[in-house]
Order: structure tokens, then C-alpha cells, then sequence
């Protein structure tokens, strides 16, 4: 029984390195996408054959040294991938946000602010704004749902009495790539955050997006306000060392829902991982059912009252679009 246990897990082992190594090699191995695609088939085939030979004795061991040899390869491939702030960006990201902090002033540097004429049509603009960290008074949860409850994108908007600072962590394109989950595991995509004034980038989400149209949701959260504060500076250290030292995104683990969890982090009695976090469309309502959102109302009221979409297109380019959009909000 110890024996069939033991090649059971070894073939299970065998079967996720051999789809795991196929694709890492697809997509960081050296050379023309042909050369990739012929390399990453030849480790996938040396893996099923690894399999098979589990059930003959002979072939066991040199089996299993040669898949070894090549899965060390996979690993030199993999290390040597390394993130970059030196490529050709996508115009909405090609700009890094970075901090200066004074004591409770915070002045955060290159704050989107882009004058859209559709998603893609726009003036891009950026400006300075300096926060006293005594005035935030309030943390929004924004949620951008698209296809359908389970998968939404989650950003933080930090309120400083009419002032308010959004941050959307994102992944960070290159002139010619397309957002592909599958390539978001295999160090494809830069991590970047989105530090934006809300007319750009909740009003991109709500005015702009066309296809497929989004939902956005705007949440206000409870909590110590000292606790927003630590959350707010997390978040400036993460920014300024992520424009010193570039992270990769990664679809599972390194996201805009997970990376605002890390954040909260900083606080005694922050909320604990969940499936819900990893379904991110689940994340709203497990904060509410946590007590962290407004509970005088059930979630499903409460979600349909905090709906911007309409009060978004309304306001437009109106300079007060943040005190708009939550008129009559819970």
C-alpha cells in the first residue's frame, strides 16, 4: 500500500511539473515562438514518458534523472526571468506614481488624471497633490465587475474630506501585449500601480468601457481610521519601492485583490485569506459578512444601492465627480 501510495504521488508530481515546465518554457524560453512552442513540447513529451516509465522498473531511474536534468533547466529559465521598469509601456502605464513623506504630508507625485474621448482616445495628463494624513476620513472598496459575480477588479480610494486618491494595482502592458490570465503565472506582465485622481479612473470604468460594459460599485468600509492611515503609508512604501525594484504580476497570487489584503496586513486583526479572495467578485460581499463594510442594509440592497454607474455618467467631467458619485450612497 506504502509502494501505490508513493507512485501515485509521484506521478501526480510528474503530471503538475510537466504541465507547469511545458508552459513556463512556452512562454519564457529563448528564441522564436516556433523554437518555444518546439521546446515546450519536447519537456511535455519526456514528462508523459516519465509517467509511463513509472510502471517499468528498468526505466524507472534513468526516466526520472533525465525529466529531473530538464526540469532543473526549467528552473535556470525561470530565475533568469527578471522584471523590468525598462521596456516599451503601454501609455497609461508608461508613468510610475511615486511618495515623498513629511512627517503626517504626504505629496504623491504623478497622479493620472487622463481626459478620455473613448478608452483608447485620450490626452494623458498627471499632476502632484500633497495629503495630510489627520484628514483621511474615509476608504472606499471599488468593485469593477464584467463578467459576471465571480471575477470583478478591485481597487482602494483613499478620501481626504473632498479630496480623493484612488489606487488600482494592475498589471503593466507593453506597447504590444494583450492580458492573457494563463500568461499572468508565467512572469509575462510587470506589477503596477495605478495612482489615480477617480474622474480617470472610475469614470474610464463607468463611462468609456464599452466592451464588454462594466459595473462599478462603490464601498465604504469601516474601521479605525488610524488603521486607514497605516494601510495609506503601506501602500506609498510599496509604490516607492516598486519604482526602485519592479515585481511580476501573477494571476493567483501577486493581483489587485491579494495585494490589497497584503496591505491591511499592517493591522492588528486584519481579515484572513479566503476562497473569496481568490474569486475576487466574492471579496465585497466576505468583507461585509466580516463586518467591514455598512450592515444596516442585507448585501444584495446594499450592493444595488452603491451602483454608480448612472450618477458617473451624470457627473462626467464635473470637477466635483467624487461628491457625485456618492450622493445618497449608504
Amino acid at each position: 500500500m506504502a509502494r501505490v501510495v508513493g507512485f501515485v504521488l509521484a506521478g501526480l508530481a510528474i503530471a503538475v511539473f510537466t504541465g507547469w515546465g511545458a508552459l513556463a518554457l512556452f512562454y519564457l524560453a529563448p528564441g522564436s515562438a516556433t523554437l518555444r512552442t518546439a521546446v515546450a513540447w519536447s519537456f511535455a513529451a519526456l514528462g508523459l514518458f516519465t509517467l509511463g516509465a513509472l510502471a517499468v522498473r528498468r526505466a524507472r531511474k534513468p526516466a526520472a534523472i533525465a525529466f529531473a536534468l530538464a526540469l532543473s533547466l526549467v528552473l535556470l529559465v525561470w530565475n533568469r526571468t527578471k522584471p523590468s521598469n525598462d521596456r516599451e509601456w503601454q501609455r497609461d502605464v508608461a508613468v510610475l506614481p511615486y511618495a515623498t513623506v513629511d512627517g503626517d504630508l504626504v505629496t504623491v507625485h504623478n497622479i493620472r488624471n487622463f481626459d478620455y474621448r473613448s478608452e483608447t482616445d485620450y490626452t494623458p495628463a498627471y499632476y502632484d497633490r500633497t495629503f495630510d494624513l489627520r484628514r483621511l476620513d474615509r476608504i472606499d472598496l471599488v468593485a469593477v465587475y464584467w463578467m459576471g459575480p465571480a471575477i470583478a477588479h478591485l481597487l482602494v480610494s483613499f478620501g481626504f474630506g473632498d479630496d480623493h486618491l484612488a489606487i488600482s494595482i494592475e498589471v503593466r502592458k507593453e506597447r504590444t501585449e494583450e492580458y492573457s490570465s494563463l500568461a499572468g503565472f508565467f512572469r509575462q506582465y510587470e506589477l503596477v500601480y495605478i495612482v489615480a485622481d477617480e474622474r480617470d479612473v472610475i469614470r474610464l470604468r463607468t463611462n468609456y468601457r464599452k466592451s464588454p460594459p462594466e459595473d462599478v460599485y462603490l464601498f465604504r468600509t469601516i474601521g479605525p481610521l488610524e488603521n486607514g492611515r497605516r494601510v495609506f503609508l503601506d501602500y506609498m512604501r510599496d509604490i516607492n519601492e516598486l519604482r526602485e525594484h519592479p515585481r511580476f504580476y501573477n494571476t493567483l497570487t501577486t493581483n489587485c485583490t491579494t495585494m490589497i489584503l497584503a496591505h491591511t496586513m499592517v493591522n492588528p486583526g486584519h481579515l484572513p485569506y479566503s476562497w473569496k479572495i481568490l474569486l475576487s467578485g466574492y471579496t465585497p460581499e466576505y468583507a461585509y459578512d466580516m463586518g467591514r463594510l455598512e450592515r444596516s442594509l442585507p448585501f444584495a440592497e446594499l450592493k444595488r444601492r452603491v451602483h454608480v454607474n448612472a450618477a458617473a455618467q451624470a457627473a462626467d467631467h464635473a470637477p466635483d465627480f467624487s461628491q457625485r458619485i456618492r450622493a445618497g450612497l449608504p
